[in-house]
């Protein structure tokens, strides 16, 4: 099998290998056929991905890929690089062999699939926060499940679906008492 100098390079000298801590999306994809795993984690910042760390468990191409794709992807808006496709980072790489292809859809796969993470939680996040101010504006006295009416002061318990509620300690949604995660931001309540 004959790899290109760039691939190669990537693949002695992978960039950008590691986990992002507070990532705001993280991606994992795998191939059990061949038993190649990413996972991409990204940090966004004004809508522009500034960090992207990768873990890749797999051949030399697979890591030479995941180490491309960060390269291209770092700087890029969020839907430039949801325009990183496998073809795009197999030519940047000087070309793989053919049954190394499967590897640079793994990469750009895993970094779409953070991208998508980031979005998931920004829409999470939108609507814990928008239910939020409707509790607020309604004085705490609708159910975020039912709508119906929270007889209780200090919003605790709801009379019409008979559930008790607590606050998330993440973004103060009210929340069913006991939820493993928050509906609003998808938080795990601190207990």
């Amino acid at each position: 099998m004959i790899y290109s100098d760039k691939v190669m390079d990537h693949f002695q000298n992978p960039r950008n290998v590691g986990v992002i801590e507070d990532a705001d999306g993280v991606g994992q994809v795998g191939n059990p056929v061949c038993g190649d795993m990413m996972s991409f984690y990204i940090k966004v910042k004004d809508n522009r991905l500034a960090d992207v760390k990768f873990q890749t468990f797999g051949c030399g191409a697979a890591i030479a890929v995941s180490s491309m794709v960060s390269e291209m992807a770092i700087g890029k808006t969020l839907e430039e690089a949801m325009k990183i496709t496998n073809k795009l980072v197999a030519e940047e790489l000087g070309g793989l062999p053919k049954n190394k292809m499967h590897c640079s859809n793994l990469g750009a796969d895993a970094l779409h699939a953070a991208i998508e993470n980031y979005k998931d939680k920004q829409k999470s996040q939108e609507k814990g926060a928008s239910m939020a101010v409707n509790i607020e504006a309604h004085e705490g006295c609708a159910c975020p499940y039912c709508d119906g009416p929270i007889e209780d002061e200090d919003a605790s318990y709801c009379q019409a679906c008979q559930i008790e509620l607590e606050e998330c300690s993440a973004c103060g949604g009210i929340i069913k008492k006991g939820d493993k995660t928050c509906l609003h931001c998808g938080a795990s309540p601190a207990k």
